[in-house]
């Protein structure tokens, strides 16, 4: 590591004593140490003994048929679990979680109350669904339904009550299920002898395990998905030795289904049975809600069950989005010539990245997406680096994620590829990352429960040095604890500076260390209680881009940004007339920062995290709170005081007035805090509008000339129309308004008429280069952007890629399709001009 840049590794923490801090200036440096204690775990699952199947009391014809199963007429063989062993269950799919999204406590609460709610009654749009479930998988009802199945389906409640397995007789370890409603993870890593329980009914292993059965004539129902009768017993396939998912299963005729094959619910006239599509088993709704791409069904999505489901996104499973290891894209040695192997050596290739392989690994996790993996040595830590390639088209960010190595590791964490895999598919439907954004996992990641998910940040003053970095916009993944999520969805900025308090690492590190303590246990007694909904998340505090808090010695600045005028009125007038509360953003250009650290005993302490051998002069905060509350023969004027790592300032009742008054207008104000007949020992806090613009796009340039893009406005398009052509595809993926008119009209008018134009512009940009897009692609030309000027002086376009402008015949093929419509939008005088550029990105066609 450069020598230049050691401190911005060694931070300094400066304990603060408990009590009200009146002045940021005198603040201790005591210093604490870098361990922090061990922290109560919050539990948001309980703990399922294994079910019990009813027995009954004489052998039903079922029962008689597994006594002739059980006896040698079916056997079950396994899957390969090396991947289990090694590297646990790959993740289901990711989570991007909302603000809205309920958090671990009311999943807990939820679960207990459906158990004991009255199931509501079927409908007929239930039933319609159902019919098309099966229609989307080729099925088609041979007798009519009966019992329970005429009534419609059960309505699913993602937050139903656990579930286990209980029909793994004979295990040598206790299969548990997923507990829906709750992140979690099956357990078993391997299977053992191929028995049957007391219902008869086979057991259905996490690893995926398959086998053949002789009809019998006792079966009565036949599967419409193939010709082989459906067994008594579920079994997986029609040939032994078929993976899961490849063949369709035999399905368990409903007769000898009274219960859900997984959390043991008895079927009703509102409990539907539903078969998987992957094993063929009966469950209830809750029970198989997922869906999955099976390859009996020519690739199209059917529902599974959540068993099934596990199995199939495991990396050990042939179907999953990684068997092993993905394909690996390789040089030839000519500029632009590339293999593809297919299986490619993991041992091999950790050898190579072990002798210092100067290029990073670059595997193909889709045809449009890359994976690039390097060993670094970051900060003298030894890293997994793994960097995407290829998000950017679908309007997402890359990502970086740094993973620091276990002692005598010798293999890829896979599981990254997956989370990569579904970060692009979240994006093809708008679900997209930002700064201090969180993406979960609803199983095992890494080896481990306890590791929840990202949470997504920039880097800022740490260093990059040695480390390969994708193109401009990217964010860094930290690894966050299960225990830890709450803080990373309603007040993220306290997580992350307690990670660099945690790693002295200022403002925080840039990797992630897997079985780590969590730094935060049950939420306890916070004033972020009173600011943020931990239950529901349907709340938190309110942000304004670019705003800072600065704590100097008899002085309080909190400087907003004049851009960020609309969303602070936004919040303004959502917040209670009496309390005026709002968080802050990581302050740069601070030396130090204030921290909330949750001690072994739950309560909260301040402290403060800077930069290691600079002096201390401007320490920011991460929220601040106006109280009204003060009154008038208190003897104050206003009273400031540090409450965890933010600013509380107490005001009068005519003092909040003018205050929102001041915000409104957008005027500067000053609050003098101290008491009244003080005038030596006051203290000011001071609001400040400033003419910063906050930090838009950085690093950004124009496909089109290299134009740097950085504090220009831009929007996102997702879910647009997609135009193929020769197994390519097309994509409009952003819009930058690089100069705006000076519009008469309201705001909404105008931002109607440009969404209008750029549409259009975009349609008639695509059709006319859509019989060229496999020659554009091949020529290198994958990212292309269009200028648009629109002025009373002139109007016209330019479109380019790679810095420089398309070649005459793309063109001369532009012209005829753009400049109708350029023309026709017109300017008048009294506007001013426009300068708008669109970026497309040509894919290839994997739909």
């Amino acid at each position: 590591m450069d020598a230049k840049h050691h401190w911005l590794h060694r931070p300094c923490l400066l304990m603060l004593k408990d009590g009200d801090v009146t002045k940021p200036g005198q603040l201790g440096c005591g210093h604490i140490g870098s361990e922090s204690p061990a922290k109560p775990k919050v539990h948001s699952e309980g703990v399922l003994s294994p079910g019990v199947a009813p027995v009954s009391q004489l052998e039903t014809p079922a029962q008689r048929l597994m006594r002739q199963l059980e006896e040698g007429n079916c056997t079950v063989t396994t899957l390969s679990t090396w991947g289990e062993r090694h590297f646990g269950e790959a993740s289901t799919p990711l989570m991007l979680s909302p603000s809205k999204a309920a958090g671990p406590e009311v999943e807990v609460e939820v679960e207990e109350e459906v158990k004991n709610r009255p199931q509501p009654s079927s409908s007929k749009e239930d039933s319609v669904v159902e019919e098309k479930e099966l229609e989307e998988s080729g099925l088609e009802l041979q007798d009519p339904p009966s019992g329970s199945d005429a009534l419609g389906p059960y309505i699913d409640n993602p937050s139903g009550p656990p579930v286990e397995e209980p029909y793994g007789g004979g295990h040598d370890a206790q299969i548990q299920g997923p507990r829906l409603g709750l992140q979690s993870q099956t357990k078993a890593n391997g299977l053992a002898n191929d028995e049957t329980n007391a219902n008869g009914v086979q057991a259905d292993s996490e690893e995926g395990a398959v086998g053949d059965c002789t009809p019998s004539p006792m079966s009565p129902l036949v599967d419409p998905d193939n010709e082989l009768q459906a067994g008594p017993a579920g079994i997986l396939s029609r040939e032994r030795g078929t993976v899961l998912g490849e063949v369709a299963p035999v399905w368990v005729p409903d007769a000898q289904a009274l219960v859900c094959m997984m959390c043991e619910v008895r079927f009703t006239f509102t409990k539907r049975r539903h078969h998987c599509r992957a094993c063929g088993k009966v469950f209830c709704s809750v029970c198989s809600g997922l869906k999955f791409r099976l390859t009996h069904l020519d690739g199209k999505e059917g529902r599974v069950c959540v068993s099934c489901h596990s199995t199939l996104y495991s990396p050990s499973h042939p179907s999953s989005p990684f068997s092993g290891l993905p394909p690996i894209l390789t040089s030839t040695g000519v500029k632009g010539d590339y293999t593809v192997e297919e299986r490619p050596s993991e041992m091999v290739l950790i050898q190579e990245l072990e002798s210092g392989r100067p290029n990073s690994l670059v595997f193909v996790l889709n045809a449009n997406l890359l994976a690039m993996v390097k060993l670094v040595n970051y900060v003298n830590r030894k890293c997994w680096c793994v960097t995407s390639k290829g998000m950017h088209a679908v309007g997402q960010v890359e990502v970086v994620v740094l993973l620091q190595c276990l002692p005598e590791e010798k293999s890829f964490p896979k599981d990254i590829f997956s989370h990569f895999i579904q970060l692009y598919r979240d994006a093809l439907t708008g679900k997209v990352l930002s700064h201090l954004g969180l993406s979960q996992f609803s199983s095992s990641f890494l080896s481990s429960e306890e590791h929840a998910g990202f949470l997504w940040v920039r880097s800022t003053l740490q260093s990059l040095q040695g480390l390969p970095m994708p193109n401009q916009p990217f964010l860094f993944g930290l690894l966050v604890h299960r225990a830890e999520v709450p803080w990373a969805k309603a007040f993220p900025l306290r997580l992350m500076l307690r990670l660099g308090a945690e790693y002295r690492f200022y403002p925080c590190p840039l990797y992630s260390v897997r079985f780590r303590k969590a730094l935060f246990g049950e939420t306890g007694h916070t004033i972020m209680r009173l600011l943020v909904d931990f239950r529901n998340y349907r709340y938190t505090l309110p942000v304004v881009p670019g705003l800072t808090v600065d704590l100097e010695a008899q002085r309080t600045c909190i400087k907003i940004p004049t851009n960020g005028y609309e969303e602070l009125m936004r919040a303004l007038n959502k917040s209670n007339e009496h309390v005026l509360a709002m968080g802050a953003c990581f302050n740069v250009a601070a030396d130090s920062h204030l921290i909330c650290v949750q001690g072994d005993d739950g309560q909260y302490q301040t402290q403060a995290i800077s930069i290691h051998n600079q002096p201390r002069k401007v320490t920011g905060s991460c929220f601040f709170v106006f109280s009204g509350a003060l009154k008038a023969a208190s003897g104050y004027l206003a009273k400031s005081s540090i409450v965890e790592d933010g600013l509380m300032v107490q005001i009068t009742v005519e003092t909040m007035v003018e205050l929102r008054r001041s915000l409104r207008e957008m005027k500067d104000y000053t609050i003098t805090c101290g008491w009244i007949d003080q005038a030596d020992s006051q203290e000011h806090v001071q609001v400040q509008w400033l003419d910063k613009e906050c930090t838009l796009n950085k690093g950004v340039i124009s496909p089109i000339d290299g134009k740097s893009m950085e504090s220009v406005n831009s929007v996102k398009m997702f879910q647009k129309s997609e135009y193929k052509s020769n197994g390519k595809v097309i994509r409009w993926t952003e819009v930058f308004f690089v100069q705006r008119g000076d519009h008469p009209k309201s705001q909404s008018d105008h931002h109607t008429e440009h969404s209008r134009l750029t549409e259009r512009l975009a349609r008639a940009f695509c059709l006319a280069l859509c019989p060229h897009l496999k020659l554009l692609k091949e020529d290198g030309m994958a990212k292309l952007g269009l200028r648009v000027t629109l002025d009373s002086q002139q109007v016209g376009f330019v479109a380019g890629s790679n810095g420089l402008p398309l070649p005459a015949l793309y063109l001369n093929t532009l012209d005829t399709v753009l400049i109708p419509i350029i023309h026709s939008r017109g300017r008048k005088r009294s506007e001013g001009p426009v300068v708008i550029e669109l970026i497309f990105y040509i894919l290839e066609n994997i739909s």
